[in-house]
């Protein structure tokens, strides 16, 4: 290295926020198989009475999708969290010793970057479609939207109010994270 060059450093602190995002995305994932071995054509799925407000299978087909989208989207977040972890393993040189308890190691800053920006977008896309998949389930449990259940829209509503809202400060904080 150049005397006055400053080197890009990658520490401890980057290695626990991907551990963040693998376990998060771990838990999801437990949630999803979860769904997809709940079976929906099963009809005492339902605790609706009324015979119209049943789900058809096209809302059947729409969970068991999404579900699939979900596991995709947050298992591709978690290989991208774990290429990058390994990256910053594989960084460390004897020029970098450990200081404390930080470990620190030359990395490309701007990789790194776009890495945890891919990384999110996965897990984003991912609780997107998960969140689509559990209206499905409301959908199927408790009767279709257009029947107007208090039950259904009572479930429904708190899910696209509060899991978009908490999306959003997550992406909100990967993007004030990603200019620092």
């Amino acid at each position: 290295m150049c005397e006055g060059a400053i080197p890009k450093l990658g520490t401890t602190i980057h290695i626990s926020a991907l551990n963040g995002i693998i376990n998060v995305n771990s838990l999801f994932t437990l949630a999803v198989f979860i769904g997809l071995a709940w079976n929906p054509h099963d009809q005492g799925n339902s605790l609706s009475q009324d015979p119209s407000c049943i789900a058809e299978p096209k809302i059947m087909e729409d969970l068991v999708a999404f579900h699939v989208y979900s596991f995709s989207c947050f298992l591709f977040s978690s290989l991208i969290a774990l290429c990058l972890k390994q990256a910053i393993r594989l960084a460390k040189s004897a020029h970098f010793p450990t200081v404390f308890t930080l470990d620190l190691a030359s990395i490309n800053k701007t990789a790194l970057r776009v890495g945890y920006l891919v990384s999110a977008a996965g897990s984003v896309l991912g609780s997107v479609f998960l969140m689509l998949g559990l209206i499905n389930v409301v959908q199927i449990k408790l009767g279709i939207l257009g029947c107007g259940s208090m039950h259904t829209y009572g479930a429904i509503i708190p899910l696209v109010i509060f899991v978009p809202l908490g999306l959003l400060i997550y992406v909100c904080t990967v993007f004030y994270a990603f200019t620092r």
